[in-house]
């Protein structure tokens, strides 16, 4: 089966990180189930991004559509910082960025600009991760940006685009070039600032992200010694795109990283409740 995460498979990777019946019994009445795993799984990648210090104190985002909720998306609380990121503090909102159920949380508009324009335009984009990453902001000043002489900025050919930096988001008229600029494309340098991924679901997107950040990493290292990097052909960087989900045979890659990750952080159950 090829990764998708619908309910199915996210009861089924959640059943790989936390014990089932845990799960179930964990979830309050308010939420249905599908929302309930939503919820779990978000809080559980802020923890991860909090343990492999991804973080910007409280800055930055990752959002999640909720299921069977139009245009609703599940965002961090502005103020906490990621490690204090549980699956009833996140807050849900619509795509001006408004809490549609009462919360004593704030959200921060300047990151939620970014999010709401490519949530709103891209169906498939159900999660956008949005970092501050040193190594990642260091490629974004780059002119040449990210350079494809490295095994991860490969895995990447084909998946990248680029958006000026414009000042702090916080105007609506740059929602428009953010989106044009993005076009079909799930990985975007904006540049000068940062880096954001938007994917169909929060393992692909954060798998994406991971090789962003290891990208980056790698150039950053290999661009600070002296000599001239050894750049890699278009042909390999095209079979190095096109084949990588192959090294899964159950087709499960992104889910089995993201699991991964929760286990290696060792994020419990009850830190997310």
């Amino acid at each position: 089966m090829a990764d998708s995460l619908n309910e199915a498979s996210m009861a089924s990777l959640l059943a790989d990180m936390f014990d089932p019946a845990a799960v179930a019994r964990s979830r309050p009445p308010r939420y249905g189930q599908d929302e309930w795993h939503t919820r779990l799984l978000l809080a559980a990648c802020y923890r991860v991004f909090d343990a492999k210090n991804w973080i910007e104190g409280i800055f930055n985002h990752i959002t999640l559509s909720v299921p069977g909720s139009e245009n609703h998306f599940l965002i961090n609380p502005f103020g906490l910082n990621y490690d204090e990121v549980t699956a009833t503090n996140l807050v849900k909102i619509d795509l001006n960025g408004n809490p549609v159920e009462e919360s004593p949380h704030a959200v921060n508009r300047a990151g939620f600009i970014i999010h709401a324009a490519i949530h709103a335009a891209r169906a498939d984009a159900r999660c956008v991760i949005h970092t501050h990453h040193t190594a990642g902001v260091a490629v974004a000043c780059k002119a040449g940006g990210l350079a494809m002489d490295n095994f991860y900025a490969a895995l990447l050919y084909g998946r990248l685009a680029y958006h000026d930096f414009e000042g702090v988001t916080l105007h609506e008229g740059e929602q428009a070039r953010i989106v044009a600029n993005l076009g079909d494309q799930s990985c975007l340098v904006l540049r000068n600032h940062g880096l954001l991924v938007a994917e169909s679901d929060l393992p692909t997107a954060y798998y994406w992200m991971y090789m962003l950040h290891r990208a980056c990493e790698v150039q950053a290292a290999s661009q600070a010694m002296s000599g001239a990097n050894i750049p890699l052909s278009e042909q390999a960087c095209v079979v190095s795109s096109r084949d990588v989900k192959q090294t899964d045979p159950q087709g499960h890659l992104y889910r089995k990283v993201f699991a991964a990750a929760v286990r290696k952080a060792d994020i419990k159950l009850e830190q997310l409740l």
